[in-house]
């Protein structure tokens, strides 16, 4: 496994997490539950907390969306 070297930033572990958690899961390479995992909260919290920040929980591809709507 590489170590990935992060420079010196002014920043705690916590929020170093949470901003990696949040990237992830909008780049949809981690699940919500994934990304709730990496920063440290249960998945309703990280939700929560998401939805206060005004970030969707939800991400939809174009598979799944057309799903959706199919299904509507």
């Amino acid at each position: 496994m590489k170590v990935l070297e992060i420079p010196q930033v002014n920043l705690e572990d916590e929020e170093l997490r949470l901003a990696l958690a949040v990237k992830l899961l909008e780049e949809g390479k981690v699940s919500l539950g994934k990304a709730a995992e990496i920063a440290g909260f249960s998945e309703r919290s990280f939700a929560e907390l998401l939805l206060k920040k005004g970030i969707s929980p939800v991400t939809f591809g174009d598979a799944n969306l057309d799903e959706e709507f199919r299904n509507a």
